[in-house]
């Protein structure tokens, strides 16, 4: 035990000043993390960007400064704007240091004196009273109706009642009474700056988008190395110059790198997020858009996510009879609704509760009635309300709730009132016919149960208060769940997505709000936190099933959790409001926190914040997450089949032995990449969820698989490329095949252009679905813009000096153009009849 001279009313300032010198203030320990130059530098040192700069410097050697400039710019606007989301989510430990009061009133030298939260030691006497922050850890010397609201640290929705030699800790808040408390831990030794340390030591796991990009840029940028390497020994062979040779292989490498893929994917993010914003869900992290859409497991909180936090008296029974009660949240309108008799018997219960819990009640604030005090306490202020009985507060003595005797009391004029927990309620009271069989079927439908009684007479202390009772009767409360859960919850089974309740509060109240969703499997098993495993193998094999539920958690357990889960190949989503979710939420694969009621640690800890705090927001946020992944490999095959079509005049070049012209230069390619695709690519991917998202687990697993290749490199890709040859060729034969004549090349260069540019318009359609005919496939206003966008580009190209001149291609002729547009059926064609092999083949 600490030392303190409490007659002398707490620590002199003399003592205060040298224990602060020794422990140092009482303030979170801060880690010093990265320097904002080196987190902006990293953004430009990962293997995209570095694949981008050398693209760059390839291109200013090749004689291409302007396009040298353009993929500089992408790669600067690109590293700023992940630097700014990954700099904003890193602050979720500093975030705690706000949770420390800044001012506190504690006992110096015989007198409260108010001092800086941070000038606190250890021996200080601290003086607590409603609405206090608590501002160290600390033993509790003496207290008068105390509650304090451990939610942040516990995740437990009901105020605790400490008393004398019981703990309370910093970062929590009295909701009521008040206190003289003895300091025992500051700064770094608070239960608080445990958890701060968690949060720090939890480090975000890279995505899944991240980890399929990296595998798509790292297999596109080698294969680009490898052809332009092999073009530079064919130059070489026919007879090329090494410095000629090394120029044109440096172009071709340039042209295949993807210098638009990083922009369009960043876009797509974007627009998925800002739809997401619209449907309440904000992303603090464009790639967590594309993890929610691969999650397939949600660890979710109950309180205040599956439920409203609105604690209400839903039925009460009396020996007279039982009634029922209606109405919205904590607003005094509503019915109670029984028989005569039954209404008389609950208007005097009423009575007893209030005097019970006098302090508690609703008010209204912003159109709202919200609850000022205990929630279950105002729970019953609402139900007297309802019933039309004085709220009044009336002279007398209470006993406020006591954890160890699980009641309070109060005495006045008109007898002793007494509630709290039935079995400790009960045994004081007279035996009543039909209570005990109440309590259970009460209880078995997952409400919380209060007994009421009552006798006439006076005391003085609650030990002679709380006897010969006599039973007034029984309320049943309820915290209901939000009315949107039970359907979100069927979407995510149908979806194949795993869930579990993660909660602070006590089994038998999650078990019961679990069945009433539909959350809880079918082998309903429910645990709680000091049961779980320790070894981390058996935890995950333990929990990874659907519908189970984990009550009593503390904020390690819930980190264990998602670690094990994570081991286990899950995507894990884990939602949370307190200070205690933070190390989770930023462990997990995407924390979910809630922006209405959550803290600021929680909500920068995690990477998608519920502005309405609903459950059924998740399952929307997911739907758009898979659909956002469904968008990417749409427009990754569009990209892909223009490459095929780019790609073909070079291997015409040489496998001819350079006897072929050649049908592109290496800007028109560029120009094809960055001028006329962006636009369609960014369309394609903001294409909305379509009526199977949700069907079935999440379509995950590579960005570039088996089905994207054939349909890229053996269908969209060839037929386009096929289109582009023919026009070139059939151009230079309509010419008299004169190689020599530049104006002839440059007709039949632009033709072969146009005729790519075309055929990528009909492949847009095409990419919109991988099933269904370009017929039905018209809803998109985007990509219609984007194309008409993609033929004004191709004019420019075409007819407005010095580019004809500059890419190398003049306007086609009439012929030419007629050749051109045959691209569009080709493609078309080429699609519908692989789409209708597809559809024959299942």
């Amino acid at each position: 035990m600490i030392p303190v001279d409490l007659a002398a009313g707490g620590l002199t300032s003399t003592e205060a000043a040298r224990r602060l010198r020794e422990d140092g203030p009482n303030t979170l320990p801060t880690s010093r993390g990265p320097h904002p130059a080196a987190l902006l530098a990293k953004q430009f040192a990962h293997f995209f960007a570095l694949l981008l700069w050398a693209a760059a410097a390839l291109a200013y050697v090749a004689g291409m400064p302007e396009l040298s400039v353009a993929i500089v710019l992408v790669v600067l606007l690109n590293g700023v704007f992940a630097f700014a989301q990954e700099y904003r989510a890193d602050r979720a430990a500093q975030r705690l240091r706000d949770l420390m009061p800044a001012r506190t009133t504690a006992l110096r030298d015989g007198k409260p004196v108010v001092v800086d939260a941070a000038d606190l030691v250890v021996g200080d006497l601290v003086l607590l009273t409603g609405g206090d922050r608590v501002c160290a850890d600390a033993r509790v010397l003496a207290a008068a109706a105390l509650a304090v609201d451990e939610s942040m640290l516990t995740g437990e929705s009901v105020p605790a009642r400490p008393v004398a030699d019981d703990a309370v800790h910093a970062g929590t808040y009295v909701s009521e009474g008040e206190a003289t408390v003895l300091v025992t831990a500051t700064g770094a030794d608070t239960r608080l700056a445990g958890i701060a340390a968690l949060t720090r030591q939890a480090h975000r796991p890279r995505s899944p988008l991240a980890l399929r990009l990296h595998r798509v840029v790292t297999v596109v940028g080698l294969i680009a190395v490898a052809v332009g390497v092999a073009f530079y020994g064919v130059a070489l062979l026919l007879g090329l110059g090494a410095t000629e040779g090394f120029l044109f292989a440096v172009g071709v490498t340039v042209a295949l790198v993807p210098e638009g893929l990083l922009p369009t994917v960043t876009l797509s993010l974007a627009r998925a997020a800002q739809a997401m914003a619209h449907r309440k869900a904000l992303v603090r992290r464009l790639d967590a858009v594309e993890t929610l859409g691969a999650t397939t497991f949600i660890c979710t909180d109950k309180t205040g996510t599956l439920t409203r936090n609105e604690m209400s008296a839903v039925r009460v029974w009396t020996p007279a009879g039982e009634v029922s009660v209606t109405g919205e949240g904590y607003a005094p309108a509503g019915r109670v609704l029984g028989a005569p008799d039954a209404l008389v018997a609950v208007r005097t219960l009423a009575v007893s509760a209030l005097r019970c819990a006098p302090a508690a009640h609703a008010e209204q604030r912003d159109g709202r009635w919200r609850a000022v005090g205990d929630p279950m306490e105002v729970a019953l202020h609402v139900l007297a309300a309802r019933l039309g009985v004085d709220a009044a507060l009336a002279d007398g003595v209470r006993f406020p709730f006591d954890p160890r005797r699980r009641r309070s009391s109060a005495v006045d004029g008109a007898g002793v009132h007494v509630m709290g927990a039935p079995d400790s309620v009960l045994p004081l009271c007279a035996p009543e016919p039909g209570a005990e069989a109440a309590i259970a079927r009460l209880g078995e439908q997952g409400l919380r149960v209060l007994a009421v009684a009552w006798r006439p007479g006076d005391a003085d202390t609650w030990e002679a208060a709380e006897r010969e009772l006599h039973l007034l009767g029984l309320v049943a409360l309820q915290d209901p769940p939000r009315d949107d859960v039970a359907e979100a919850i069927r979407s995510c089974r149908v979806a194949g997505v795993r869930l579990a309740m993660v909660t602070g509060d006590h089994p038998a109240t999650a078990r019961a709000v679990a069945a009433e969703v539909g959350l809880l499997g079918p082998d309903r098993l429910v645990v709680t936190g000091a049961e779980l495993p320790a070894d981390d193998d058996a935890l995950g094999e333990l929990l990874d099933r659907d519908g189970v539920v984990v009550a009593r958690v503390t904020p390690e357990d819930k980190l264990r959790i998602a670690r094990a889960l994570q081991h286990r190949g899950h995507v894990v989503a884990m939602t949370g409001d307190g200070v205690n979710d933070g190390p989770a939420l930023r462990a997990a694969d995407i924390g979910v926190a809630m922006g209405a009621s959550g803290t600021d640690v929680a909500r920068e800890a995690a990477d998608l914040v519920l502005l309405d705090d609903h459950f059924g927001t998740i399952v929307g946020a997911v739907e758009l997450g898979r659909s956002t992944f469904a968008n990417i490999r749409r427009f990754l095959t569009y990209h892909l089949t223009d490459n095929v079509a780019e790609l073909t005049p070079f291997v015409f070049w040489a496998l001819s032995g350079g006897s072929f012209p050649l049908a592109l230069s290496v800007l028109q390619v560029l120009a094809l990449d960055i001028g006329t695709d962006l636009l369609p690519a960014l369309a394609l991917g903001a294409e909305p969820p379509n009526r199977r998202t949700m069907d079935g687990p999440a379509r995950t697993g590579p960005l570039i698989d088996r089905s994207v290749l054939r349909r890229a490199f053996g269908v969209l890709g060839p037929a386009e490329a096929l289109a582009a040859m023919a026009a070139f060729t059939l151009v230079l034969l309509a010419g008299g095949w004169r190689v020599d004549d530049p104006v002839l090349q440059a007709t039949a260069s632009g033709t072969a252009f146009t005729a790519i540019v075309l055929g990528q318009l009909a492949n847009a359609f095409a990419c919109r679905s991988a099933t269904r005919p370009v017929t039905t496939l018209l809803g998109n206003r985007l990509l219609i813009g984007a194309v008409l966008f993609e033929l004004a580009v191709l004019a420019l190209f075409l007819y407005v000096p010095p580019l004809p001149d500059l890419l190398g291609g003049s306007a086609p002729t009439p012929l030419g153009w007629l050749l051109a547009a045959v691209a569009i059926p080709v493609v078309l064609l080429a699609d519908a009849g692989q789409k209708s092999m597809r559809r024959r083949s299942r």
